[in-house]
């Protein structure tokens, strides 16, 4: 965590605060300016940012020497003028101050530009180099486990820009005014020892004061960057869920958050004001003691002969100058207070992007191979602080072109498989084998539009790869979204996809992606969990057409039609990998021997069971799954009209209808009927 620098902090903490302040610099400007570690900067690029510094330096002892080389013309003039009233003198002496003027100006203008420009180089390397760690093994992802970081994008987008800008600005505007100071106290102490002994005084003075100012300046700087972040994110959270908040009505809920966050700011904002009230006045004040100084000193001596008038005038002007400087000095001072804020956020988030990335030490992974088929072997797979076992020993195969259906309850761990396939966990035991990632393509359910156009949301994560729009207009329709360019000019306008597009458009978006890219291996999560069956059935019938092989998670009872494997996950991680015929015959025995207490289900079976309406029809296992052996068989009971009535809530001429037609029905507890017409039978039984 940061160290703040707190008011009335005993000396050895203040030291300690001071050290760890400097410690973060060094960690920060190091690579940059001193390289030392392999695959640094190149060692061109580290000259030229040393022959601007050096450059800008000799900008600053150029610009403090032509300053002081005017005080001394504007005392010569002074002179020139009215003691010694030559003219000629002192159009002479006027035309070397244009001179000292006009180069003050240019010096001034160059030096400022090259500040920049070595600002803009270090803020531009400082950036890559954290956003390379935020997007190197995925540590974007893990960082958001972590609650001691908060607003990752207000740190990026707002917080490394301040550090090159105010680390130059306070670094030359140190040296620059330090210079200035020295020269213009031996400027002063050339004309009065005492008032230069004076303003020694004055400046340790001042300094001391301004260190003392400048610690409760470090808090409030801290509070307002997190405040500021905070008060950004609630806009910008309200701006992502729209459309959640008007269908909730709970306008009024998030104005009070976000009244909430910037009442905060503001409070501390109002802090910062009265902090340099109060700065403002010391510096200000402490300026005109300074420039009054040698006129209370000088005024008599000059009274008396003692000194000439460009002496005054040159002794007033060192001061203003030192005055002047001094109090560049506070402000930067004030703006240091920011600077350290910023350097200790930033360093704890790079240390923090550093450390989500690192495997901890003595703990087991699970170690991937890539060969080109997926595969569990003995796989016990970990929630990633290690607390919680998900599943134990899975053990299965996907062979190519086969589909995978992972169900099971609410949090038995489902979208954990599909991560640690992903590689986003891997805390465990056993080997996973699969694809290299570019061969998988992952179908969350919510899809990810990105910032683009729709050819690129097509094309994406492969936004380079060339496709014509006749091309794009043939996978729109395979997926029923050819009225999408209706909507837009062409293939090429970027508009916010993601508030213009249904949850459901969003999904077969998703999967026109993948008939885009064609990926030998797929992963669905839920990922047609918003679409009617209709389109899921047109959907998964294009995904097998492809010949991938795939792994969905899901709940419906449509999706079995579509997957030759079924893998439950059951409490107490437990598993089992069943065919998709085996596991509905096992889940019809379940359903039929031991339903719900006062379910639907309950009260037919217990019409049932009553020997006058009893009708037990055994049914060969052969006739319902072929993989099974002859002893094994299903009883299943045969239900009537009456009874599909209760099961489904449709009127009973529908069910008449249907079952002359020899149409399936669906019961309200997610099961498929058929009437059989065998005169034995003329009873519904479950397919």
């Amino acid at each position: 965590m940061p160290t703040q620098v707190l008011q009335n902090q005993p000396p050895t903490e203040t030291y300690s605060g001071f050290t760890q302040f400097w410690e973060n610099v060094k960690a920060i400007a190091g690579p940059y300016w001193y390289p030392t570690s392999p695959g640094g900067r190149a060692f061109s690029d580290v000259i030229r940012a040393w022959g601007m510094l050096i450059l800008l330096i000799i900008l600053i002892i150029g610009l403090v020497s032509v300053n002081a080389f005017n005080s001394f013309t504007t005392r010569f003039l002074v002179d020139a003028l009215f003691e010694e009233k030559d003219y000629s003198k002192f159009l002479n002496t006027l035309y070397f101050y244009a001179i000292g003027l006009f180069l003050g100006a240019v010096l001034a203008g160059f030096s400022i530009s090259i500040k920049k420009q070595i600002a803009l180089d270090w803020y531009k390397w400082l950036n890559n180099q954290i956003l390379d760690k935020y997007f190197s093994n995925r540590a974007y992802y893990r960082i958001n486990f972590r609650t001691d970081v908060d607003n990752p994008d207000q740190r990026l987008s707002q917080e490394i820009e301040p550090i090159a800008s105010n680390a130059l600005n306070f670094s030359t505007t140190f040296l620059e005014k330090a210079l200035e100071m020295t020269i213009f106290l031996i400027v002063v102490w050339s004309i009065s020892k005492q008032i230069a002994f004076i303003m020694i005084i004055f400046a340790s003075i001042g300094n001391l004061i301004t260190v003392y100012l400048n610690q409760e300046l470090n808090k409030i700087n801290q509070k307002e960057i997190e405040s500021k972040a905070d008060y950004s994110y609630s806009l910008t959270h309200v701006r992502n869920h729209t459309e959640s908040i008007a269908f909730f009505q709970g306008e009024k809920q998030e104005l009070n958050i976000i009244e909430r966050r910037f009442i905060h700011n503001i409070k501390n904002i109002e802090s910062k004001i009265n902090w340099e009230r109060n700065k403002e006045i010391f510096s200000r004040g402490y300026q005109a003691a300074i420039q009054l100084l040698p006129y209370f000193i000088l005024g008599p001596l000059y009274v008396k002969n003692e000194i000439d008038f460009g002496q005054l005038g040159q002794a007033a002007y060192a001061c203003g100058m030192i005055a002047t400087a001094l109090g560049e000095l506070i402000n930067e001072f004030g703006t240091f207070g920011g600077f350290s804020s910023y350097v200790e956020r930033l360093t704890e988030f790079s240390d923090a992007l550093e450390e989500v990335t690192q495997q901890p030490e003595n703990v087991s992974t699970i170690k991937t191979i890539e060969e080109n088929h997926l595969a569990f072997e003995h796989v016990t797979l970990q929630t990633p602080n290690y607390k919680q076992v998900i599943v134990e020993d899975l053990s299965l195969s996907v062979q190519p072109g086969e589909g995978l259906l992972i169900v099971g309850s609410s949090g038995r761990g489902k979208s954990s498989l599909l991560r640690a396939i992903a590689g986003l966990w891997n805390a465990g035991t056993g080997r996973l084998v699969r694809p290299p990632l570019e061969e998988v393509l992952f179908l969350p359910q919510r899809p990810y539009i990105i910032l683009g156009t729709l050819r690129e949301q097509l094309l994406y994560p492969q936004t380079t790869r060339q496709m014509s729009d006749q091309e794009i207009k043939e996978v729109l329709q395979q997926v029923n979204l050819q009225n999408l360019l209706s909507r837009v000019d062409s293939f090429d306008t970027e508009v916010p996809w993601e508030n213009i597009l249904s949850l459901g458009e969003q999904q077969r978006l998703a999967f026109a992606r993948l008939l885009v890219t064609h990926p030998r291996f797929t992963i669905l999560d839920e990922a047609t969990s918003a679409l009617d069956l209709k389109n899921e059935g047109n959907l998964y019938q294009q995904l097998q057409s492809t010949k991938t092989t795939f792994i969905s998670v899901g709940h419906r009872e449509s999706l079995f039609n579509y997957h030759q494997w079924v893998l439950e996950l059951l409490p107490d991680s437990r598993w089992q990998l069943m065919s998709v015929q085996d596991y509905q015959l096992q889940k019809a025995k379940e359903i039929m021997t031991n339903p719900p207490e006062n379910s639907q289900v309950t009260q037919v079976k217990k019409s049932l069971t009553n020997p006058l309406q009893k009708n037990q029809i055994t049914i060969p296992v052969s006739q319902q799954n072929q993989s099974l052996s002859e002893a094994e068989t299903s009883t299943i009971l045969g239900l009537s009209h009456k009874e599909m009535q209760i099961l489904t809530g449709a009127s009973i001429s529908t069910i008449r209808n249907k079952a002359r037609q020899g149409k399936s029905i669906n019961t309200k507890d997610g099961f498929t009927y058929r009437y059989d017409k065998e005169p034995k039978v003329l009873k519904w039984v479950r397919v």
